[in-house]
C-alpha cells in the first residue's frame, strides 16, 4: 500500500498561463539500483517528499505516463521502480531520462513564493516608471537568487530580495523594483 500525504502543504496554487509548462521536472535518472528494475533519481524539486506519494511520472522529452510502482527517499536522492522496468538492464536504458509531473501537480507555495517558470518573462518595472526589461533568467546564488533582466538598458542583475523587489503580480505579468544605487 503507498503512503499518501494526508495534505499537500496549505498556499498559493499555481494558475495555468499561457507560456508556463505543461510539465515540471522533479528528478532525473541517474542509474539503475540492484537488479529488479530500481531507478536511483536525482530530486530536482525543493520538495523531496512528493516522490513518498508519486503515483505516476512523465518521462522524458515525449513524457510517456508510467506508473510508479515502489518508491522511497534516502538521503540526497530517490529510488523509484517504474512499471514495465524489471530488470537492471531494462532500467539502465532510463538513465539520464527527467521524470515530469504535470503542472496541476506542483505543491502549493506560501505567499511570495515563486516557481521559475512564473518568474521568467515578467516585465520588470522600477518603482520610478522606467522599464527594465523581461526576466530570461534566474541566478541561485546560494545566498539569494538574483533576476536576470533583458531590455532597454542590456542586461540588469536584480537580487531577489525584499526590499528590492517590491511586488510581483502573475496577473498581470509585471515585477515592481527598487534598484540599490548603483546596480543601473
Amino acid at each position: 500500500m503507498r503512503k499518501k500525504l494526508k495534505t499537500p502543504r496549505p498556499g498559493r496554487r499555481v494558475q495555468f498561463k499561457e507560456g508556463y509548462p505543461e510539465f515540471v521536472a522533479i528528478g532525473r535518472i541517474l542509474e539503475p539500483w540492484g537488479n529488479k528494475g530500481e531507478v536511483k533519481v536525482e530530486i530536482l524539486t525543493d520538495f523531496p517528499e512528493r516522490f513518498i506519494s508519486l503515483e505516476k511520472v512523465y518521462i522524458g522529452q515525449t513524457a510517456r505516463p508510467l506508473k510508479v510502482e515502489k518508491s522511497r527517499v534516502l538521503e540526497d536522492y530517490a529510488v523509484l521502480k517504474l512499471e514495465g522496468y524489471d530488470s537492471r538492464t531494462a532500467a539502465s536504458a532510463l538513465k539520464g531520462q527527467l521524470l515530469q509531473i504535470p503542472l496541476e501537480e506542483l505543491m502549493p507555495l506560501a505567499e511570495g513564493e515563486y516557481y521559475e517558470f512564473e518568474i521568467i518573462g515578467l516585465e520588470v518595472w522600477t518603482e520610478d516608471g522606467l522599464y527594465l526589461g523581461r526576466v530570461k533568467e534566474v541566478i541561485y546564488t546560494g545566498a539569494n537568487d538574483v533576476y536576470v533582466a533583458d531590455g532597454p538598458k542590456g542586461e540588469v542583475l536584480i537580487p531577489a530580495l525584499e526590499d528590492v523587489v517590491l511586488k510581483i503580480d502573475l496577473d498581470e505579468g509585471k515585477m515592481l523594483v527598487r534598484l540599490p544605487e548603483g546596480l543601473l
